[in-house]
This record gives structure tokens, C-alpha cells and sequence, in this order.
């Protein structure tokens, strides 16, 4: 009795330990469902339904693929580039060390977020730039999370 009753102290005390670890709301799998880009004085949509993009973040990385809804069929509409690498997160600013993508000119850049998770909806806002490509843009991306 007494080993039974130690047992379920011990176990109550791990669970215990285990809920205080803070949950990164974050992670998890992502379908893009608008996108949004200022340069200078203008704002415009870049998200296209005839595509599919889904941004994939776990506990260390992140990676993000997007490819026509055509199966690459329509060789004039025809997509895919995918990317990733490390992230981190401080409160709501993620940071994404692009390591890898398929426009290798993009790659070994850092682009800085502010993330928010709203239900099971996720905001990030940041600045694109890459001095060398010419690219200086504010990005507005909202994921809904995959089931």
C-alpha cells in the first residue's frame, strides 16, 4: 500500500513538472491563407489560390513548401520552391535563418517576425530584405493550422 501510495505521489509530482513547461503555440503545420506585401508607398496581395503553401514549425526548424493546385501539369502555371532552417522565438518576435530554399540567392539571410496566434490562426508581420537582390518589402502572411 504505502509503495502504491508513493507511486502515485511520484507520478502526480511529474505531471505536475511537465505542465509547467511553456507550450510553443507555434509549432505545428500551416496552410497559408493570405499574404500581403508593401513596397514603398504600395500595398498588394501575393497570394495565390491556385497554389498551395503549408509552413511547417517544430520545436527547432521551420520549412515551407508551396506548389500548384495542377499537379505541375500547366507547365505556364506550373509551381513549387520550398525552404527552411533554424528559427527562434523570444515572446512574439520569430526569426527565421533561412538555410535552405530553392532560390539559393535567398539563402544564409535572417527575416525577423512579430507572431501572433489567434485561436487557430496564425499572424506573422516582418521586413524582407536582401540588399543584394534589391528586396526590401513588409510581409503580412496569415496561416490557419492543419488538422
Amino acid at each position: 500500500m504505502k509503495k502504491a501510495i508513493s507511486l502515485l505521489v511520484l507520478l502526480i509530482t511529474i505531471s505536475a513538472c511537465n505542465s509547467d513547461k511553456k507550450q510553443n503555440l507555434i509549432e505545428g503545420t500551416w496552410r497559408l491563407i493570405s499574404a500581403e506585401t508593401t513596397e514603398k508607398d504600395s500595398t498588394f496581395s501575393t497570394f495565390n489560390s491556385k497554389t498551395k503553401m503549408i509552413k511547417i514549425i517544430n520545436g527547432s526548424h521551420f520549412a515551407f513548401f508551396n506548389h500548384d493546385l495542377n499537379n505541375g501539369k500547366d507547365s505556364t502555371a506550373a509551381v513549387f520552391f520550398g525552404g527552411g532552417g533554424k528559427y527562434t522565438l523570444k515572446d512574439s518576435v520569430y526569426t527565421e535563418n533561412l538555410e535552405y530554399f530553392n532560390n539559393r540567392q535567398w539563402e544564409n539571410n535572417k527575416f525577423e517576425f512579430v507572431v501572433k496566434v489567434k485561436n487557430d490562426t496564425l499572424i506573422q508581420k516582418g521586413i524582407e530584405k536582401i540588399e543584394k537582390l534589391g528586396v526590401d518589402r513588409v510581409i503580412v502572411e496569415k496561416y490557419v493550422r492543419e488538422r
